[in-house]
């Protein structure tokens, strides 16, 4: 069974960064597609970017794409995204999910993991 666990997230204000981390465990497959998504109040869940776990490749929604950077380090089994310029639209509590079966872009458009592997979810509250 594959546990998540995300940390990193704060209050910051607008222009300013946060490193959000997951942590995985468990781990069995060569491939997973990894990805950190956000759900605001009142919206829906959005898969914000993702990254796999064999090749590294990523997907970036576009209203981030040039703000966020999302990374692993597979010796660690540790996802993170970097978010710099955070806007007040940023705001939301940030999960970290797994997934074998989806591609990157797949999972990250979809917003969703077949395997349901979820984190419990970090808030990120962007506000001056």
């Amino acid at each position: 069974q594959l546990k998540l666990v995300e940390s990193g997230g704060g209050l910051v204000q607008p222009g300013g960064s946060l490193r959000l981390s997951c942590a995985a465990s468990g781990f069995t497959e060569d491939y997973y597609a990894i990805g950190w998504f956000r759900q605001a109040p009142g919206k829906e869940r959005e898969g914000v970017s993702c990254i796999s776990s064999s090749d590294g490749s990523t997907y970036y929604v576009e209203s981030v794409k040039g703000r966020f950077t999302i990374s692993r380090d597979n010796a660690k089994n540790t996802v993170f995204l970097q978010m710099n310029s955070l806007k007040p639209d940023d705001s939301g509590v940030y999960y970290c999910a797994a997934d074998r079966w989806l591609t990157v872009q797949a999972m990250c458009d979809m917003a969703h993991s077949y395997d349901g592997y979820w984190g419990q979810g970090t808030q990120v509250t962007v506000s001056s």
